[in-house]
């Protein structure tokens, strides 16, 4: 007689066990309608699932946010019904749900085209409009084996293979259509009605480049039309927003082929990217760092003794010299370590936050590179805390309130947060690892800040918080972290004197706030889709003449923009002045000044915003000055 307990704090008792779709039709026939799933003590099941004692009990309908990973898990397992439909000679792999959609992997004879996956689709649709019933089987793993061996499914055999001989496989069986899966999923496909196939892309078996390739079809389902509508919409707003695009388009930078993963900087691209370093400069000056500059080849022995080696070896580029061998910096803690150990440091000497604009390199595969997004040789805006044990917390607090300031700066102002904890592959022992965790927890929650735990993502030498910032298009980005290290320090000597004149290890915060430049800088251009706010653009002003009786004016005021400290360019070519406010709109400048007679006549200019905004004619002095107060307010203006 099992007493379930519903989340509004109401009871229901039951003379023999339940499922939670006989439960949610006692509830009501609306609820029994709308349920995908329940959650029962918290695990989530089917809506098939026996309730047989005692229960907190919710039922899973498409506004819980688990169900809408429900509906895409089921969307996945739909696309493989279909495709087993038309290519009865494909093999299924695997199809996981992902950020806002699913894939799943086949093999097969011939690549899939473009008809295939509009024909595929439709048949996904026709098969949800069959409502067929998936039902939930439990088979012993050797059996599930033979059984899948013998349909053909010689990849499902060789994952089930791999899974402890104990264990019982869970298959999930819709029609004559039968996949390997943990579930839940929804009761039955008629509650698949909103989904779209995206694209296809070739992927190996199990992410190993040794093995063979596979053709993975991309995508994305909804439980409602016009969210799906707001998600391709936003696609088509993120592709014109492409960094990449726009960085040819806007002249910012390039990659080549003969330097993979590692930015060729232009002009205009390499004023964006001073602009942000000589800014970050400055605020953490102002918080108490000393800059540094640490090597960017260092010996082997270095790398053993601080655990890179070890842990870090196939992402690192290496070279020989003398028959002594060295790494090239996948990052810059062992350097700034070898800093803090140049003299005798006391306790009054900590905190000591040393910073770095320090220029890295790792070996990225290269099938991973992704414009200024993913690349092999890149810059943080670096910086490691020593400090004793009993100040972790007020360091942690202070970064915070400075990567907060930061973000703002920019125009980022909704901040998501993470804790990592410790992964299976890490140095140190357990009792640290507990006292770092705990110490990242306590910081957390002393600021009230909202975060999520994430097990098993920690650094190998230290767990950490993680920063993600929302763009402009929702999208979500992880920039900065902070992360605590009670290993290192002591594997590479660091000590300091103590209040009792006994030695001790410092800890060090490992920070960094925008995290790569070049990938920030990427975020930005997508994010203001190229049009940087005044204090970013790389030129903040185009003067413009309308005849060559101008010409004399146009070059004065532009010299006083440029005396007055702005990036300002003069345009004096012969051409029509709607010609040039065209070409300088495609460049997304913050303001064109068109001079004509009138102006020249009134020591005024006329000006235009990049939205096409004409403000009219103005004192020179008062746009110099629109100019200070924008650049002033930062991203936050905008």
């Amino acid at each position: 007689m099992p007493n379930i307990r519903l989340p509004d704090g109401s009871t229901r008792a039951f003379d023999q066990a339940v499922s939670v779709a006989e439960l949610a039709q006692s509830i009501g026939p609306g609820l029994a309608k709308a349920a995908l799933a329940g959650r029962v003590d918290g695990k989530l099941v089917d809506t098939s699932f026996p309730i047989a004692s005692d229960a907190e009990v919710a039922i899973v309908t498409d506004k819980d946010p688990a169900g809408l990973e429900i509906i895409r898990h089921s969307t996945a397992h739909l696309l493989a019904h279909a495709v087993k439909e038309l290519f009865p000679e494909a093999q299924v792999t695997i199809g996981p749900v992902i950020e806002d959609g699913f894939f799943y992997d086949f093999a097969y004879k011939r690549p899939f085209t473009p008809d295939d996956l509009a024909a595929i689709e439709k048949r996904m649709g026709e098969i949800a409009k069959r409502d067929l019933k998936v039902e939930r089987r439990l088979m012993p793993r050797d059996e599930a084996v033979v059984f899948f061996k013998s349909i053909g499914e010689h990849y499902k055999a060789e994952i089930i293979a791999s899974i402890p001989s104990n264990e019982a496989i869970s298959l999930y069986a819709q029609d004559n259509f039968i996949d390997l899966c943990r579930g839940p999923h929804v009761p039955s496909t008629g509650k698949l009605k909103v989904f779209k196939l995206m694209k296809l892309a070739g992927a190996y078996w199990r992410g190993d480049s040794r093995n063979e390739m596979l053709q993975r079809i991309y995508g994305t389902a909804w439980t409602k039309k016009e969210d799906q509508d707001a998600y391709l919409h936003r696609l088509e707003e993120a592709e014109k927003r492409d960094h990449r695009r726009l960085g040819r388009s806007l002249d910012l930078y390039h990659l080549q082929d003969e330097a993979p993963g590692m930015v060729f900087w232009h002009p205009k691209g390499w004023v964006i990217w001073q602009v942000i370093e000589q800014h970050l400069r400055q605020v953490v000056s102002a918080n108490g760092y000393q800059e540094i500059r640490t090597p960017q080849i260092m010996d082997r022995t270095l790398w053993e003794r601080s655990g890179h080696w070890e842990n870090f070896r196939e992402n690192m580029f290496t070279t020989e010299s003398e028959s002594r061998d060295y790494a090239v910096k996948p990052m810059n803690c062992p350097g700034h370590i070898q800093v803090f150990n140049q003299g005798i440091k006391s306790y009054r000497d900590l905190p000591l936050r040393l910073a770095e604009f320090g220029s890295c390199h790792r070996n990225e595969p290269s099938g991973a590179l992704h414009g200024l997004m993913r690349v092999r040789n890149f810059v943080q805006d670096d910086a490691h805390i020593f400090c004793p044990e009993d100040r972790v917390q007020d360091e942690v607090g202070q970064f915070i309130r400075l990567l907060q300031q930061v973000y703002a700066d920019f125009g980022f102002t909704d901040i998501l947060v993470k804790l990592s904890l410790r992964p299976a592959k890490r140095v140190g022992s357990d009792e640290q690892w507990d006292r770092a965790e705990a110490a990242l927890d306590a910081a957390l929650r002393s600021m009230n800040l909202p975060f999520e735990v994430q097990l098993g993502e920690g650094a190998f030498y230290g767990p950490k918080i993680e920063f993600s910032l929302k763009d402009s298009l929702g999208r979500v980005w992880q920039c900065g972290t902070m992360q605590l290290d009670f290993s290192m320090p002591g594997r590479l000597g660091a000590e300091y004197v103590a209040e009792d004149n006994t030695r001790r290890v410092p800890v060090m915060l490992h920070r960094a706030i925008l995290g790569s430049l070049e990938r920030f800088i990427g975020i930005l251009i997508e994010h203001y889709a190229g049009a940087m706010p005044v204090w970013l653009a790389p030129v903040q002003a185009v003067v413009m003449n309308i005849s060559e009786h101008q010409a004399d004016y146009a070059g004065k005021v532009a010299a006083e923009l440029l005396k007055a400290g702005f990036r300002a360019e003069s345009d004096l070519r012969n051409e029509k002045i709607s010609y040039k406010i065209r070409e300088h709109s495609l460049q997304k400048l913050p303001y064109q000044v068109v001079v004509g007679d009138k102006e020249v006549a009134a020591q005024v200019v006329a000006v235009r915003t990049r939205k096409g905004e004409d403000l009219g004619q103005m004192p020179l002095r008062d746009f110099i000055a629109r100019l200070n107060t924008e650049a002033a307010q930062k991203g936050r203006a905008a």
